[in-house]
């Protein structure tokens, strides 16, 4: 049965500050190229699913790190004015906080340049209350993946479903935390490096063959292909079609997938009804400019589905 008591989840990964600019098109090559509008706002793929979980009204936690520096205060500041518990973010001595310049072009494709300083990346030596029973959900991203190594083990060993977002990363990375994670949602670029299969539906079977075999849910996000999933039961792949709308800016439209994703699996709600929410999330994303800042309240992805 769906659970409406407000459930907690922990999100573990990347925090960062992005200056968004939005371009008629891409830069070509070296030059001045001014901007029709731009966005500095706090984001990264973990912090952009915690945020996006907050507005669905969610309790939600970010595990991440920053440097103790002016950025690391002002994107820990804002993320809590979105509802966002960041008493587990650590502070780093020394290290920079992370940053990102993005540009975005008239039909919303992007080219992203982030910063991590190696230092945020260290593995930590304390983690949230996860045995405890304090959270129902773990989602960690592949940006931070020794702490996703162990937030994973450690919900794993507690019963508790651990989500992983496999985007883009070294095969060595994915190789690492793909057999931990009880769900496993991967971009398609993830996926084909993983597998091979540059078609979504046969990249979806390939990971179900390699790491489905322990009943880990298995699914493939690929833009406007929509997304793909494995139904267990039935052998076979499901699909759910992309919602048609004007694309504006793709960026974070996997982020607030991953986040809505984490916040349909701690309610228990059918596989089904989290993929369409998800979808219906991303899509509306997708029509507004921003990064995350475009992800939608719960309500507006009601209105969205009548």
């Amino acid at each position: 049965m769906p659970n409406e008591t407000s459930p907690r989840i922990l999100c573990v990964g990347a925090l960062t500050l992005d200056t968004i600019f939005r371009l008629d098109r891409l830069p070509p090559g070296p030059g001045k190229y001014l901007p029709v509008d731009a966005v500095e706002i706090a984001a990264g793929m973990a912090s952009s699913a915690a945020a996006s979980i907050a507005r669905l009204g969610g309790n939600v936690s970010l595990f991440a790190s920053t440097g103790q520096d002016d950025t690391g205060r002002r994107v820990v500041a804002e993320l809590t004015a979105e509802g966002v518990d960041c008493a587990y973010v650590r502070s780093v001595g020394g290290a920079r906080s992370a940053f990102s310049s993005i540009f975005v072009d008239a039909i919303g494709e992007r080219m992203i340049v982030p910063f991590y300083d190696a230092a945020l990346l260290s593995a930590p030596d304390v983690l949230p209350p996860i045995a405890d029973g304090t959270f129902d959900v773990v989602m960690t991203d592949v940006r931070w993946p020794l702490a996703a190594a162990k937030v994973l083990k450690a919900a794993r060993e507690a019963g508790v479903d651990g989500i992983l977002d496999a985007d883009t990363a070294s095969l060595e990375t994915l190789e690492m935390l793909l057999p931990l994670a009880s769900h496993i949602v991967a971009s398609e670029p993830a996926a084909e490096r993983v597998t091979g299969e540059s078609d979504p539906e046969r990249a979806t079977v390939a990971l179900a063959a390699l790491y489905g075999r322990d009943g880990a849910f298995i699914a493939v996000t690929a833009g406007d292909k929509g997304c793909f999933w494995y139904d267990e039961l039935e052998g076979e792949v499901r699909h759910m079609p992309a919602f048609p709308v004007d694309v504006v800016d793709t960026l974070a439209a996997g982020d607030v997938f991953h986040g809505v994703f984490a916040w349909g699996l701690a309610r228990g709600y059918p596989t089904y009804q989290i993929m369409r929410f998800a979808s219906a999330a991303a899509a509306i994303k997708c029509s507004r400019f921003g990064g995350r800042r475009g992800a939608p309240t719960r309500a507006e992805i009601e209105t969205f589905l009548t």
